[in-house]
């Protein structure tokens, strides 16, 4: 009888399950596997449905591309300087937020607006702000006697890339905020507490109490970041 039930049981989860599955299926495994085939063929968006099979000609072309080399390379470059540069800023923007200072609430509400704008957006925006004649950027630099005349920011293969880290910085600095405070919410004020009370300086308070604490956060974080950076294309390219 129990047997019977525990079937029933599997039975039911399986048929609850079958949905998503199905779901998960037509959207994720099917695209995923349908690219891998058509990356041994000569498929083309021109063409895309006469193509011959040309196994590994693809993968070899790719290794032998030295354009290709280089993208991969200021990709691996974009993705370490602006998940590390975000960490570093989520982890500072949260121990602030965290506290109890005057106007808390408004300050986690306006830290999320460049992550709640639309990149197209954002991009389009930062490009106007840097543009070499009529961007404010070059306008407030010159007053300040920073430069004497305005800088193609994005005409610079020196500043070009820094300039894309500095804007994704910009944008997705709140992701990082938002899940390493709901991180700092989860540990204990006792805790805390009871190491002011002994004395302990807060450099040390920090260092042995709230990061190590901090960690299952800052890595979801940066494992999402990481991802995230990886597959940037919106933001270069507009």
């Amino acid at each position: 009888m129990s047997r019977v039930l525990a079937q029933r049981r599997r039975l039911a989860a399986w048929s609850f399950l079958a949905p998503a599955i199905i779901v998960l299926l037509l959207v994720a495994a099917w695209p995923l596997g349908k690219t891998l085939y058509l990356s041994f063929t000569d498929a083309s968006f021109s063409n895309p449905d006469e193509y011959g099979f040309v196994a590994l000609r693809n993968y070899t072309d790719i290794l032998d591309d030295r354009l290709w080399w280089t993208s991969l390379k200021n990709t691996l470059f974009f993705t370490v300087a602006s998940v590390g540069i975000e960490t570093v800023l989520g982890i500072a923007i949260a121990l602030l937020l965290n506290q109890a200072i005057p106007g808390r609430g408004l300050l986690r509400a306006s830290i999320l607006i460049p992550w709640a704008i639309p990149v197209v957006v954002s991009a389009k925006i930062w490009e106007w702000m840097l543009h070499d004649q009529f961007g404010v950027i070059n306008a407030v630099l010159i007053q300040l006697g920073v430069i004497d005349r305005g800088v193609a920011w994005m005409a610079e293969p020196g500043l070009a890339l820094w300039v894309i880290v500095f804007i994704d910085v910009w944008i997705t600095t709140p992701f990082m905020v938002l899940l390493i405070l709901a991180g700092l919410q989860m540990i204990s004020k006792e805790v805390l507490e009871a190491a002011y009370v002994d004395g302990v300086p807060a450099w040390r308070r920090f260092t042995s109490i709230t990061l190590p604490l901090l960690r299952p956060a800052i890595g979801v974080a940066v494992l999402f970041r990481t991802l995230d950076a990886l597959r940037m294309f919106d933001l270069s390219y507009v």
